[in-house]
């Protein structure tokens, strides 16, 4: 089963322990301090569209990017709910297409770190210099090593009434990836009596800041800052999450 499958009807049920409006007020900030204070923006790995919905709160004209068809069914929901004109489009963030350029592309949640090879990345910023405005900015964070080593060898477990869940976690740190499996108990009736067991596997890679920095040099954007999450200031040898900035390059702006 692939990633957020199964999860995905569940997945804010278990996630509602983040802070998403302190994450979108910092994602804002960011934004307006780097000239995208308005626009189009993209947000690559939007899953079910949490923080999708908060940018379109904060006046953002959306469009949401994601490969699982079931994260994107409970997002089309929540637009249905809002009535936020959000458009969601299944694609793979390394593939993804646009029907024009935007102002900025964010991407949060370590969505970043799903990307297990540097070509990967390359894809992803080589497309994103591509569907910018000439200027326009991608923000996106990713985990560190040391989030990954903090965590390490664990096992998390969660029982609630809609649903349990069994988080075996192991990283290794000669290849610096980081791998959960995840296991489901959803309840198949009201009278929870019947539970169905779902199983997925998810895979993360660690990169050193310095190297995504110049990952992002080579693919033809350049690096305005990198930046401890949620703070204003470099990230040290233990920050658990980085926030890199990156502008588009090589676009002109046409004469008027």
């Amino acid at each position: 089963m692939g990633a957020y499958e199964a999860f995905a009807s569940v997945y804010d049920m278990f996630m509602d322990n983040v802070d998403y409006d302190r994450w979108c007020a910092y994602l804002v900030q960011l934004l307006k301090r780097y000239g995208a204070d308005g626009g189009i923006v993209c947000e690559l790995g939007c899953g079910t569209g949490s923080m999708t919905e908060r940018l379109a709160d904060a006046g953002y004209d959306m469009i949401g990017v994601d490969s699982s068809p079931d994260m994107l069914d409970v997002a089309v929901e929540k637009k249905m709910a809002s009535g936020q004109n959000i458009l969601y489009l299944e694609q793979d963030m390394r593939k993804f297409e646009l029907y024009g350029t935007v102002r900025a592309i964010v991407s949060v949640c370590d969505a970043m770190n799903y990307l297990l090879e540097e070509d990967d990345l390359r894809k992803v910023f080589r497309l994103a210099n591509n569907y910018l405005d000439p200027g326009g900015v991608f923000i996106f964070d990713m985990n560190t090593a040391a989030k990954y080593s903090q965590i390490g060898d664990s096992t998390i477990a969660e029982n609630r009434e809609e649903g349990s869940f069994i988080w075996e976690n192991s990283w290794d740190a000669e290849k610096q990836l980081n791998a959960y499996e995840l296991t489901l108990f959803i309840p198949e009736d009201e009278d929870e009596e019947l539970y169905r067991r779902f199983h997925e596997e998810h895979i993360q890679r660690a990169y050193p800041v310095e190297r995504i920095r110049q990952l992002i040099e080579e693919s033809g954007m350049t690096c305005e800052a990198v930046l401890e999450a949620f703070t204003d200031r470099s990230p040290g040898p233990d920050a658990e999450r980085v926030y890199f900035v990156a502008r588009e390059h090589g676009k002109k702006i046409a004469d008027r």
